[in-house]
């Protein structure tokens, strides 16, 4: 008996040392790698969108045109998950869904948002050789397609991001897109060029991929089923790691990483590429990696290529870059930077830091001194914590900072908004020296900054998880994980009072609240002569292209002399008033579902996936014009004008009836020639209003004097149904490029 016993009691302890064993041994292969795989581009569908759409969509235009030229629609800001953080969003913890293949996005762009152009341009920080030849090859592979038609439907074009950021608001130059005339490899670089510094070392740091490998370990142990993702996202990260820095003077440097320090430079690098090549910035309001008082006046020198950076990226899916505002989210006086007090439409988050801490002292039954102090210090800890401020209060709710940091009166804004980024800023500067002039004269377009190889998402406002950028934490436990805070017992109540070190050294971000920001993208429309892939050339060279915020908005802005007609983007040197003519016409209203598209039963399943069913069908019903607003600026004079009053937005405001053919109106500026100065026009023509995707971002509730009271944030988290897209009325818009005239 006794022998029987040991022998089970051996053969226990056998399975439970083999099962350990095993347990181990798939533990240390996944920690090490041994699972995971590296996405390639994938296929895309080899029909192109039907004939009679594409001639649909010309002859629409022509009706309610008059003109020879075509306006042609796309997405110039694309990414898929060759990108570090589209690929962190694709994750089953992080809500996500999977693999989003740049093959994906070329269907999405033909078939689903139906628009006539689109690139793909994935950060370069997190490129490879490997991936760059991949997207080459998917972007011709999208092309190829359109080989033996006569009205081709999608033009495809190679391009990257140049991912810059710096805490130093003097080294902070924001995020740029190059975007390639050429697909042909030879024409292109080796490999895109990098943003060096803070972007790269945050990027490409070997040391932290010890810290990548335990956390999708962990999220492998608890997502067991999704295991293979994780280990793909260790793939992902390793092959980053496995190219080292390129030596600069490497001619052909395929084999590794390279990377530039300054705008100046990125322009200088792309002269060596035998392609064609544009500069667009973007994000520069997006207070998300942007420090607090961030200017574009630094970069109005030889930061700047006129040549080259001829475009600005004026709204995305990460909201509106166009306003200007005079409140800023600190303040510097004689090199001290300090909390600002509120103003109309503007609450400093940092004096909100104040406000919490005073609220939960009060409440513990601390002295109103000893508050007051507390509360003054938590606002100094949010300044000195710059991007990290709000940890300046530790245990916070994200509801609990309202809508601070916000612009409460901007048309979908940008998160944690910093006004001198805005193009009204920048179209506002100039700089003196030397007996020459600096200026920028950009033309406008808009894009989706999609994360999910989903060109042209303003369309329709649905699928808010797959359409924005929304994103975070898919249980409880992974949000204890990625939200965690300290707490302080006092008075038996878990309170949380200010008194940490400078928050400088810790690493989260408002995740929380920005996902209430995030919305479908806008549209770069361009006045094209030919519909072909140098057609777009020309109209983006030209700047006769303009922005929406994501409907197909139709629009001519002109200035009209008795000898000639100057198209938007267009400089002109006049004496006398000048006067322009506006034509917008409305964006078709969408039919639920999709056209037939004559694809087999495997593409269209295919599709059903991708667009979730829902694609660009437009009705034969118009949306009404309901207003064209004109914007005037008046460049600076001399260094260092005040800009306030030189932005006048608006200048003017012409109400428009009812009309299927659009609204069209003429005006002059009567004071041109008697005020003496150069100025810079543009306009916005205003839809009646239809739903958008956070198109109220915070979603206050206000008080009788109009302070937000109350947030419904609108979560990428498990904390809001996916099945809740957040949808609220908005007035969608259209921007032209604007005209420049110079008095002479």
């Amino acid at each position: 008996m006794k022998n029987i016993f040991y022998k089970s009691l051996f053969w226990i302890v056998g399975v439970l040392i083999s099962i350990s064993l095993i347990i181990f041994l798939y533990l240390f292969a996944f920690y090490f790698n041994f699972f995971g795989a590296l996405e390639n581009s994938g296929s895309n569908i080899k029909n192109s969108y039907p004939d009679q759409l594409v001639q649909r969509k010309i002859q629409a235009q022509i009706e309610v045109s008059n003109r020879d030229t075509q306006i042609l629609f796309g997405d110039t800001h694309v990414h898929s998950t060759y990108s570090t953080d589209a690929f962190l969003w694709s994750l089953p913890n992080s809500q996500g869904e999977g693999p989003h293949l740049m093959a994906d996005a070329c269907d999405y762009a033909r078939f689903c948002s139906a628009i006539d152009f689109w690139v793909m341009t994935d950060h370069a920080e997190a490129s490879t050789p490997r991936k760059w030849g991949e997207t080459i090859k998917a972007v011709q592979n999208c092309n190829k397609v359109n080989e033996n038609k006569n009205i081709k439907d999608l033009f495809s074009f190679v391009g990257f991001e140049w991912t810059q950021i710096s805490p130093n608001k003097e080294d902070h130059f924001g995020h740029k897109n190059v975007i390639f005339l050429e697909t042909d490899n030879n024409l292109l670089p080796g490999v895109p060029f990098g943003a060096a510094g803070y972007s790269s070392d945050n990027f490409r740091d070997n040391s932290n991929l010890s810290t990548v490998r335990q956390n999708m370990l962990g999220s492998a142990v608890v997502d067991f089923s999704n295991r293979q993702r994780y280990a793909d996202f260790l793939g992902f990260v390793e092959e980053i790691l496995d190219h080292p820095d390129c030596d600069l003077k490497d001619p052909d440097p395929r084999n590794c990483y390279r990377s530039v320090v300054t705008p100046k430079d990125l322009f200088e690098v792309l002269n060596t590429v035998e392609s064609d090549s544009i500069v667009i910035p973007h994000g520069n309001t997006w207070g998300y990696y942007t420090p607090s008082e961030s200017s574009w006046d630094k970069q109005l020198s030889e930061l700047h290529d006129p040549d080259r950076q001829i475009s600005i990226e004026i709204f995305s899916g990460h909201g509106n870059s166009e306003e200007y505002r005079s409140w800023s989210a600190s303040q510097t006086v004689d090199s001290v930077m300090t909390c600002p007090k509120p103003s109309e439409n503007y609450l400093p988050s940092c004096w909100r830091a104040g406000e919490i801490v005073y609220e939960r002292c009060i409440n513990s039954g601390l002295e109103e001194n000893i508050c007051l102090t507390k509360s003054e210090q938590a606002k100094v800890n949010y300044i000195e914590g710059g991007q990290f401020g709000h940890w300046a209060v530790t245990g916070v709710e994200p509801e609990e900072w309202l809508n601070s940091g916000q612009c409460s009166d901007c048309f979908v804004p940008a998160f944690n908004m910093r006004p001198k980024g805005s193009v009204q800023y920048a179209l506002a500067l100039r700089k003196f020296s030397e007996g020459k002039e600096f200026q920028f004269d950009f033309g406008f377009i808009a894009s989706s900054d999609n994360h999910r190889s989903k060109p042209g998402t303003g369309y329709k406002a649905i699928d808010r998880l797959l359409t924005t950028e929304a994103n975070g934490a898919a249980t409880p436990f992974v949000r204890s994980q990625f939200f965690p805070y300290e707490e302080k017992q006092i008075d038996s109540r878990k309170v949380v009072i200010s008194e940490i070190n400078t928050p400088s050294e810790l690493t989260m971000y408002e995740a929380e609240r920005q996902s209430s920001f995030f919305t479908t993208g806008g549209l770069a429309a361009v006045h094209v002569e030919t519909r072909s892939k140098e057609g777009i050339w020309s109209g983006f060279k030209n700047k006769e292209t303009y922005a929406t915020s994501g409907p197909q908005i139709l629009l001519w802005f002109d200035l009209i002399t008795t000898s000639e007609t100057y198209p938007m983007g267009s400089k002109v040197d006049l004496s006398k008033n000048p006067v322009f003519e506006v034509k917008a016409v409305g964006s078709y209203k969408q039919k639920p579902g999709c056209p037939e598209f004559g694809l087999t039963k495997d593409e269209s399943l295919r599709l059903e996936k991708i667009c979730g069913g829902e694609c660009f069908n437009p009705s034969d019903e118009r949306r009404n014009i309901t207003r064209i607003e004109v914007i005037k600026i008046t460049p600076q004079n001399f260094n260092d004008e005040p800009v306030d009053d030189l932005i006048q937005d608006v200048w003017k405001v012409f109400k428009c009836k009812p009309s299927q053919n659009g609204c069209k109106i003429r005006f002059s500026d009567r004071d041109f020639q008697k005020n003496g100065r150069d100025s810079v026009y543009y306009v916005r023509a205003i839809e009646e209003p239809s739903l958008r995707v956070n198109g109220d971002n915070l979603r206050c509730d206000y008080d009788e004097n109009g302070n937000c009271i109350k947030v419904n944030i609108c979560h990428g988290s498990y904390l809001t149904d996916k099945r809740d897209d957040c949808v609220t009325p908005s007035e969608e818009r259209a921007w032209s490029s604007p005209i420049y005239v110079n008095q002479i």
